[in-house]
């Protein structure tokens, strides 16, 4: 692995985390904190180690994919991942920076569903690639529960 290529590409990934955390930073301490939440909320501390290090992964993924980029398949499954990268910053836009936890429902549905298929590609590329996408499409299912009830709860 390419020290300066692999670290681009983790930056690229925790760019979309940077973005959206532009639009959380403002209401995560004020308008979230007034909603009503399931029991299965986790903990508001958990979620910035946690995405840090899906965008981690998912940069490492991506780099794979990417140093095989001659391979059949893989610029599609690179232009997936960049799709992917921004529903999951439209997600933060659509649930804090316009407090719609209705559109970023429909939305989470949309981004789980290209991250699913993210994986999928980048499986047929390089199975480590396809492997590290895993842990975030499990967060990612569990945010969906998450949203969901959030919506339904206010």
């Amino acid at each position: 692995m390419k020290t300066i290529p692999v670290i681009i590409s983790i930056l690229i990934a925790q760019s979309a985390g940077i973005i959206g955390s532009a639009f959380t930073a403002s209401s995560v301490n004020t308008w979230f904190e007034t909603l009503t939440k399931p029991a299965f909320n986790p903990p508001s501390w958990l979620f910035s180690p946690v995405w840090i290090t899906l965008y981690a992964l998912m940069g490492v993924a991506a780099y794979l994919v990417w140093r095989k980029k001659d391979r059949a398949g893989a610029k599609t499954a690179l232009a997936f991942y960049g799709a992917q990268l921004a529903f999951n910053t439209l997600w933060s836009i659509l649930f804090f920076g316009f407090k719609n936890p209705g559109a970023a429902f429909i939305e989470i549905i949309i981004l789980l569903i290209l991250i699913i298929l993210t994986q999928g590609l980048f499986w047929k590329i390089d199975r480590w690639a396809g492997a590290l996408m895993i842990p975030y499409i499990a967060w990612v299912s569990f945010a969906t529960f998450l949203n969901y009830a959030i919506w339904q709860l206010n």
